[in-house]
């Protein structure tokens, strides 16, 4: 996996987001102090999730020769204060021909992503002063 760097300046809080080869740009809303010139970092983590997905189901599809024309995923992150805990609710849209083993087998198969494994498991973040 490549490494990411994140540039902040003193353009609040405008940060460029970069692997080396392609870059883009992550910003916070007006009203938390940015001026949204791109997706905040919560809406980058749903971004991947959801990207992810539609690309692992393209690649599964593919692979079985469905016919599926359109895969649409959309990820919406919800904090329950309660339980402390963050949910990711993710809607899958197929537009095709499949069957409904296809389907429920495609449903299976979009926990598979990569990053939905990273979400679900155990990460541990080591943060190194340099």
């Amino acid at each position: 996996m490549n490494k990411i760097s994140a540039i902040t300046t003193k353009e609040k809080y405008k940060t460029e987001l970069s692997n080396g080869t392609k870059t883009l740009i992550a910003d916070e809303n007006t009203q938390n102090g940015g001026k949204d010139a791109g997706f905040d970092p919560q809406e980058l983590l749903a971004a991947s999730l959801a990207s992810c997905t539609s690309i692992t189901l393209r690649m599964y599809a593919d692979h079985k020769n469905m016919d599926i024309d359109k895969i649409e995923v959309t990820v919406e992150i919800k904090k329950d204060d309660t339980l402390k805990q963050t949910h990711f609710e993710r809607s899958i849209k197929i537009t095709g021909s499949i069957s409904e083993d296809q389907s429920d087998r495609l449903l299976s198969v979009a926990d598979k992503c990569p990053v939905h494994k990273i979400l679900m498991g155990t990460s541990y973040i080591n943060t190194l002063m340099v």
